[in-house]
């Protein structure tokens, strides 16, 4: 009967994965009819569902098994032995990977992130490295230029599911040979053909067809995003052919792409020979997987550290924040974020209100604008490898968090990030045409923001990164909030001349209330950047352009998104064509 009740426990775990994965298909499956209706609101309502599920179902689970097992649902023996049986499930089981995050879930929940050791859980995997190579199915097509590459291109695109009519199919095949031939030449791309992928891959207001393009000499990038007009019909808005593109679209601060993948596993090998830049956890994260990305991640993060035995963690560099401790290890891409114990006193803000500001950055549309996290409680650390000005700095910021183990301490709560380089420190080491590019993509970091409904509260250099592309990204969360929620204001004019000298203002000042014009004085202060902000982002210092935001965002409006410069768009390089509204 001991036994008996050991399986059955295995059994319920697995069926609440099951259960789990079974909804986030249904979500996910829904992601045509809401691109062909263009319900771009259920879009993003049905992104927050499908994060969401995961931890329902793992709440689900627990509340099972304390009523099947009572007391021994935390009896750690007892939950080796169901361990046991779950792994014997797994041989035959198609999501076996995901399946196992899904246990160490429910154990976690359990324990209350307590005890977390290789024995009670799938620190790594239990199967064989090749049941991650195998294809159990075809998951993509291959298209061959036999009757050349109108023929193949224009059956690419009869093939798509979508019910909605084309604009011009013949105008897009048109404008992708063009782009092709530009880039590799006619003989080339008579030696070459392609592999697309049998899914769209669906995100904000575009359908993506992924694919590979097979050259003599290389596998390439093959991304077509196929938009809707207002008139709803299928255009082509661009075509991407590099790694550095591809890279981008597929990117950490972007929202999980909602891609119809019923074996996961196989779908991340497929994409990986298309990112070899990405790692596993990155292509996981990518495909809406975010809880077994962030299992990924910590088997990244353990195989890195177990190999660079002789670095320590230290201070990340930087600015260093009133609310974050953050410090980082010199040769990983990743940093660790620790909420501090207590701010400083212009920070009024809660340890909970920060989370919660993390939290709704993990659900929202994220336009590439905004790091991705994970979140991990009572994480540890080997004390050798903590640098003594770290320790103390630990010790002395976020006493209340770290557990002393002896040779070790516990972390109770921290996040995990991407590195990236602080957008001050960049700003004071370039000149010229890249100086001008930082300001230019920070400016439009900030309008992308916004026009996604996200004000970012504290706005100066040092809370926005540089990515290895060339990209600003903002990742400090704790002032966030939406722009329905700030009253954008003008400064009233003085009522005196004396009011302009007095260190106090002449106004009232409610909470909630921004003034634009404030901006300037500290995103302009620097002589080499004043002149640029103003001639690329003056409208950003007048409280009128953000109230024209929150007018849109209040109407319903939602904003398109592009992965890519503007300048790539087939509209602009090649002729006009009616578009959708602009980010």
């Amino acid at each position: 009967m001991q036994r008996g009740l050991e399986l059955l426990i295995a059994q319920t775990i697995l069926q609440g994965f099951d259960a789990q994965y079974g909804r986030f298909l249904e979500v996910t499956s829904g992601a045509q009819q809401r691109f062909e209706q263009a319900d771009w609101h259920a879009v993003q309502q049905a992104m927050k569902q499908r994060i969401n599920l995961y931890d329902h179902h793992v709440g689900l689970v627990v509340e099972q098994l304390r009523c099947i097992t009572g007391d021994r649902s935390t009896d750690a023996s007892f939950l080796l032995e169901v361990k046991a049986h779950y792994t014997r499930l797994l041989p035959d089981y198609p999501r076996f990977e995901i399946a196992e995050s899904f246990f160490n879930s429910v154990y976690c929940r359990l324990f209350d992130h307590r005890s977390l050791t290789p024995d009670r859980l799938f620190i790594f995997s239990s199967q064989p490295e090749r049941r991650f190579r195998t294809m159990p199915r075809p998951l993509a097509k291959d298209f061959f230029p036999d009757r050349g590459w109108g023929t193949l291109l224009t059956n690419v695109l009869s093939d798509l599911p979508l019910r909605l009519p084309w604009q011009n199919k013949a105008r897009d095949v048109e404008y992708i040979i063009a782009h092709l031939t530009e880039t590799f030449g006619a003989q080339t791309l008579q030696q070459s053909y392609l592999q697309m992928a049998n899914e769209l891959f669906y995100r904000n207001k575009a359908a993506w067809l992924v694919g590979k393009l097979f050259t003599p000499t290389a596998t390439l990038p093959f991304l077509l995003p196929v938009h809707r007009s207002d008139d709803g019909e299928l255009f082509i808005d661009t075509c991407l052919t590099t790694s550095a593109e591809a890279s981008i679209v597929f990117g950490f601060a972007r929202s999980y792409f909602m891609v119809y993948a019923p074996l996961p596993a196989a779908l991340v090998e497929w994409l990986r020979e298309l990112l070899p830049g990405k790692t596993t956890a990155e292509l996981y994260m990518a495909i809406g997987c975010q809880k077994h990305a962030k299992t990924e991640s910590y088997r990244e993060y353990l195989n890195y550290i177990h190999s660079a035995t002789d670095e320590q963690f230290t201070e990340a560099p930087g600015i260093r924040g009133m609310v974050m401790l953050v410090f980082t290890l010199p040769g990983f891409d990743r940093v660790f974020k620790v909420i501090k114990d207590r701010f400083a006193p212009q920070k009024e803000v809660t340890a909970a209100h920060v989370r919660a500001c993390y939290q709704l950055v993990k659900e929202h549309d994220r336009v590439g604008r905004m790091a991705d996290t994970q979140e991990f409680e009572n994480f540890v650390l080997e004390k050798r490898q903590i640098d003594p000005a770290l320790m103390t700095l630990l010790l002395t910021e976020a006493p209340e968090k770290i557990t002393d183990l002896g040779d070790r301490i516990s972390i109770s709560h921290l996040y995990i990030e991407r590195r990236m380089v602080p957008l001050n420190i960049w700003l004071e080491q370039v000149e010229g045409q890249q100086l001008r590019d930082a300001i230019e993509e920070y400016g439009n970091a900030i309008r992308q923001l916004a026009a996604a409904n996200i004000f970012p509260g504290d706005m100066l250099f040092k809370n926005f990164g540089v990515t290895r592309h060339g990209r600003v990204v903002f990742y400090d969360y704790d002032e966030i909030c939406y722009m329905t929620e700030v009253n954008f204001r003008d400064i009233p004019p003085p009522r005196y001349p004396e009011d302009e000298l007095s260190g106090e203002p002449w106004y009232s000042v409610s909470p909630g209330d921004v003034f634009p014009e404030e901006f300037r004085h500290w995103l302009c202060a620097d002589p080499r950047i004043g002149p640029l902000f103003e001639e690329m982002h003056a409208d950003l210092f007048r409280a009128d352009y953000w109230r024209g935001l929150q007018t849109r965002i209040k109407n319903g409006h939602v904003e398109d998104v592009y992965a890519y410069r503007r300048r790539q768009r087939f509209s602009v390089r090649y002729g006009k064509q009616p578009q959708t509204d602009q980010a």
